[in-house]
């Protein structure tokens, strides 16, 4: 129990220091959406204008994810015994949601574009502010993806990934409008806007299916459920039986419930110490942060094998 408990404060502080990252990717945002929103009013593309939209729905994410990460930080309560981590999912979820919504404002915008062509201008100075924009949103994108990996922080990882479909849109864009400008060919610049905002539409559409599945409890990624497969076959040497494995994560912590039959001749100090022994070695190899509970059971008991159907 006090292993339990060390981990928690672990995991706590770790979820504190995040928003220092969270606090990066706001003033990423307010950087790019100055410099592209420049870059917009110089040349009159499009496709810029839509790439400055997208920064603004990074904003909003960053906020979010600030907001979430400083709720998941909160300790465990009387009303929230298994902590507040899964507030997590609620920025990922959200910050899809804008990824969606900004990929359809950029095609409205342009479709409008196509029944309405423009001629560019200033093109020089207007893409390099772009590009400028582009070089902070890969780098803070480097640094939150790393850090949402090594934290196991997917709202980190979510605001990552949003920064990167901005990097890959002003790509597309920076590309799609030098050439327009070099050719004359003004009707690549919408169509490159429409051809990318498919592009984070997908990225969107990953990003909520993932969150989903959080907050729907869903099982330990396969990896890891083959990972505790494993440590069962030690024990099952050892001669110990299992049923009833339930598994599910949320954000950075994983739970894990599974019924231990023992035989009935052991005592109670035998099968417990066995139980820890069990519980270290799961919590070793999954690594982070795993609240591991098993409930004993004689393996002769015929009562032992009905609560597997309880438990589903």
């Amino acid at each position: 129990m006090h292993h339990q408990h060390l981990e928690h404060k672990d995991l706590m502080r770790d979820r504190a220091s995040l928003t220092r990252f969270a606090w990066l990717s706001i003033g990423a945002a307010l950087a790019t959406i100055a410099l592209k929103t420049a870059a917009y009013f110089l040349t009159g593309s499009v496709g810029l204008l839509s790439d400055a939209i997208e920064s603004l729905v990074n904003l909003a994410g960053a906020v979010i994810a600030l907001i979430m990460l400083t709720i998941a930080a909160r300790p465990a309560d009387e009303s929230h015994v298994y902590g507040h981590s899964k507030a997590e999912y609620f920025a990922s979820l959200t910050e899809g949601s804008l990824i969606l919504a900004a990929a359809l404002w950029i095609m409205v915008t342009a479709l409008i574009r196509l029944l309405h062509p423009q001629e560019l201008q200033d093109l020089g100075i207007g893409l390099l502010i772009s590009a400028a924009a582009s070089v902070i949103n890969f780098i803070v994108a480097r640094i939150l993806m790393n850090q949402g990996k090594k934290q196991n922080s997917i709202s980190l990882e979510a605001d990552a990934h949003h920064l990167m479909t901005d990097v890959w849109t002003s790509v597309g864009v920076i590309g799609g409008v030098a050439i327009a400008g070099l050719t004359g060919w003004t009707i690549l610049d919408p169509l490159l806007a429409i051809a990318v905002a498919l592009n984070i539409l997908w990225t969107g559409f990953q990003l909520i299916r993932r969150s989903v599945q959080g907050l729907m409890d869903a099982s330990l990624p396969r990896p890891e459920r083959e990972q505790i497969e494993e440590v069962m076959k030690i024990y099952r040497q050892k001669g110990v039986d299992f049923h009833a494995l339930l598994t599910r994560q949320a954000a950075a912590r994983r739970f894990i419930s599974v019924h231990m039959l023992v035989p009935g001749e052991w005592t109670v100090h035998d099968a417990h110490h066995m139980a820890e022994d069990f519980e270290a070695d799961i919590r070793s190899v999954l690594g982070g942060v795993v609240t591991v509970i098993t409930h004993l059971e004689p393996v002769e008991d015929e009562i032992s094998m009905e609560d597997i159907y309880l438990d589903r």
